[in-house]
């Protein structure tokens, strides 16, 4: 294998590797144990920036130059400009969004439709279908997800269990649609095609999520709803007292959802649905945007009003306290701390990378694998750990990918095991950390930090541990015909 430490005048060394690693999560877990669930609101940033802090004095020490390192930084930085731009829209989408009233209509649907008892279940599976149909985890989270979530409030459920589900489904559905970029990018570093690569994760993922929604079940069994008929009719006529529900109040969403399956770019998409939602709240809600506008019911008035909710959300009072904090929020500005948590994230990442130390960590792990299983179980944890370290999904596929890719070959193993085993682990392990770009994106749309959600995002977790089972037992790993093998 090619050695890439080697940055500056001396090579880094495995200790000095592990020593900004190590900081970091000393510091993270004094930010979770001085700060519990508001440690993502600032002290996980300081705790990033005292770690990158930490590897740039190694840097200087190897003596790279300032010059090079800022360089580094810029690089990582560029890597996550387009998820950054994305969750600022999605902020002012959820704006525009409540004020058009489409999140409470579908709050509104989901109340009539569904019932305690299989309601996390339904969540998981509902996110599954949407996601595998525009191949977009964050897209779903940030549309369906949130409403499910407003659903699970009106009906005094977990929200944890609920953020776990949302995530369990969307990621399902994003990792086995052939729309998802992961999914296209992860065959691509392994060397294999892409509908192979997705027949071939059915291997893992199709069990797990099978598990998944029978563990969901059995949870909403013994799911204990405090709120009753009465009440969720309730807050029914709340919702019609304070909005005009309808189903033409869905059209922004599946106007989205229709250039999210059509393949249209990301950004532009959410963005217009988010300008679609205040031309809808310009049309259909004209009360609520009368009172927001203080009674001014001229075109400036009104337009001014769109323009806070796409760029601070809103503010609605119903009159009942809980669908006052559902139904308030949104705006670019409500996504600020995502952006600086991922900012900090990146450098962190970026500074590691340029040094050479992320590189070192994962060589220094091929020196420990000998068999079959060990080797996978090397690219899961290596995945998972560059999800940690990097805070990007996409540097988490790209780097182990390119890493182990020459051993996979050696082995003369089919590089469908290699694209899968990156999947199983760096696509669905990113959504667990508050840091990564999918943990913070997930926060910010669903309102749960992933410390309180991960434990219930199931298939996150059973899938990885699928994949380690079929290592181990050799079962569903596929190898290269004799004269492919690299000897």
């Amino acid at each position: 294998m090619q050695n890439t430490t080697k940055v500056g005048l001396r090579t880094p060394t495995i200790l000095q590797a592990a020593i900004p690693l190590l900081a970091l999560i000393v510091m993270l877990a004094l930010s979770v144990y001085f700060y519990g669930e508001d440690s993502s609101y600032g002290p996980n940033q300081i705790a990033l920036w005292v770690a990158a802090g930490v590897a740039l004095a190694i840097g200087f020490y190897n003596k790279v130059s300032w010059e090079q390192i800022e360089d580094g930084i810029k690089e990582g930085i560029s890597v996550a400009l387009g998820a950054l731009l994305i969750i600022l829209a999605v902020g002012s989408l959820i704006g525009t969004w409540l004020l058009a009233g489409t999140v409470p209509s579908m709050i509104y649907f989901g109340l009539e439709l569904l019932n305690p008892s299989w309601f996390y279940a339904a969540t998981a599976l509902i996110c599954a279908i949407i996601s595998l149909a525009i191949g977009s985890s964050w897209t779903t989270a940030a549309t369906i997800g949130v409403a499910l979530m407003g659903v699970a409030a009106g009906m005094d459920l977990s929200p944890a269990i609920t953020a776990g589900a949302v995530v369990s489904g969307a990621y399902f559905g994003d990792k086995m649609s052939p729309l998802s970029d992961t999914t296209n990018l992860a065959p691509a570093v392994a060397g294999t095609e892409l509908f192979a690569h997705i027949r071939y994760m059915a291997y893992t993922a199709g069990p797990a999520f099978i598990i998944t929604l029978i563990i969901f079940v059995l949870l909403g069994f013994n799911a204990e709803s405090s709120v009753s008929l009465l009440e969720l009719e309730r807050m029914q006529l709340e919702l019609r007292n304070t909005f005009n529900i309808g189903w033409v109040m869905l059209v922004p969403l599946l106007v989205l959802l229709y250039l999210a399956a059509t393949r249209k770019p990301a950004l532009p998409t959410v963005f217009f649905g988010a300008l679609l939602g205040g031309v809808w709240a310009l049309i259909f809600q004209p009360e609520m945007v009368s009172k927001l506008a203080g009674g001014d019911t001229s075109m400036v008035g009104t337009i001014k009003v769109v323009w806070t909710a796409l760029s601070d959300g809103v503010t609605i009072e119903t009159g009942s306290a809980d669908l006052d904090d559902l139904l308030s929020g949104g705006g670019m500005s409500s996504m600020l701390n995502t952006v600086w948590l991922i900012l900090s994230a990146m450098t962190f990442g970026a500074i590691m990378e340029k040094l050479g130390l992320l590189q070192r960590l994962i060589a220094g792990l091929l020196g420990y694998v000998k068999s079959l299983g060990s080797l996978i179980a090397a690219t899961l944890f290596t995945c998972f750990g560059a999800n940690v370290l990097t805070a990007d999904q996409y540097m988490a596929i790209v780097l182990p990918g390119r890493m182990y890719r020459e051993e996979y070959e050696r082995r003369g193993l089919d590089p469908r095991v290699l694209s899968r085993t990156l999947e199983d682990s760096a696509t669905l392990t990113s959504a667990l950390i508050p840091w990564n770009t999918c943990g913070a994106f997930m926060m910010g749309a669903l309102g749960v930090s992933p410390w309180i959600y991960a434990p219930f995002a199931f298939f996150n977790w059973i899938t990885p541990l699928m994949a380690l089972f079929y290592a181990y037992t050799g079962i569903r790993i596929l190898r290269l015909p004799p004269a492919k093998a690299t000897a």
